[in-house]
């Protein structure tokens, strides 16, 4: 099968200096792969440098086989909820409704059916007593939940998650958890980076370790997630 996402040889610099270093790996279809390593292993760049959000040095992306282009309404993207301006006069149901704006194109509003997606994406993940509320005036849990239903709503065949436990309650948590349970059942693929080392082989089947913006490790998590492979990554003595 074709995987939903492949890099090859990805090598990014910020100002001369590296980040990522000719990293290539394979997500198959149907897992949820972890990318996990310590902080300034090139995680969240990786995620980026895949999905043509920053300029590359060497290097390629592909989506099921294809350019991202190609197949952009197949991928949905969490960003990190530090990225976005949360003081915008805006409500969680219409954040959430522009999940769907992908599919309209640029003369199309959104209709019914769209209004159906968002709502079902809001039940999803447990916040539709919150679609009328100013996305300001939210918790650092409840704004990951909001990301996630605007994901969930571009109904996206590979999902692309950074950092989505990040700063959240044990509520938003679990019901992220329940989510992605839910999406891997569904035969939906996930790629998320991951912090808690102690959950990574709860949540994801697959794993990817960084170091210094290289792979140690990448591959099924009962075989490539061992204390030996952590220890490199992260530096410690074995």
């Amino acid at each position: 099968m074709i995987p939903a996402a492949e890099a090859r040889g990805l090598s990014v610099a910020y100002q001369g200096n590296p980040v990522l270093r000719d990293v290539s790996l394979q997500v198959p279809q149907g897992v949820v792969m972890g990318v996990v390593g310590p902080n300034g292993s090139g995680k969240s760049t990786l995620l980026k440098a895949m999905l043509g959000l920053v300029t590359l040095a060497a290097g390629a992306a592909r989506f099921f086989g294809q350019p991202l282009p190609r197949v952009r309404h197949r991928v949905g993207y969490m960003p990190q909820h530090t990225a976005v301006d949360w003081d915008f006069p805006t409500t969680v149901a219409d954040v959430v409704l522009m999940g769907t704006y992908g599919r309209l194109g640029w003369l199309r509003r959104p209709g019914r059916s769209e209004r159906a997606t968002a709502a079902a994406a809001l039940e999803s993940t447990g916040i539709s007593d919150l679609a009328a509320r100013q996305i300001g005036q939210l918790s650092g849990g409840q704004r990951q939940r909001v990301f996630l239903a605007r994901t969930l709503a571009q109904e996206p065949d590979l999902f692309v998650m950074d950092e989505p436990f990040q700063g959240v309650d044990a509520v938003s948590q679990q019901a992220i958890v329940e989510v992605l349970h839910e999406l891997r059942r569904q035969g939906r693929t996930i790629i998320l980076v991951h912090h808690d080392l102690a959950t990574v082989t709860r949540y994801c089947d697959h794993v990817t370790l960084l170091s210094e913006g290289g792979v140690v490790a990448s591959g099924e998590t009962a075989e490539h997630f061992t204390e030996a492979s952590i220890a490199r990554a992260y530096g410690l003595p074995r």
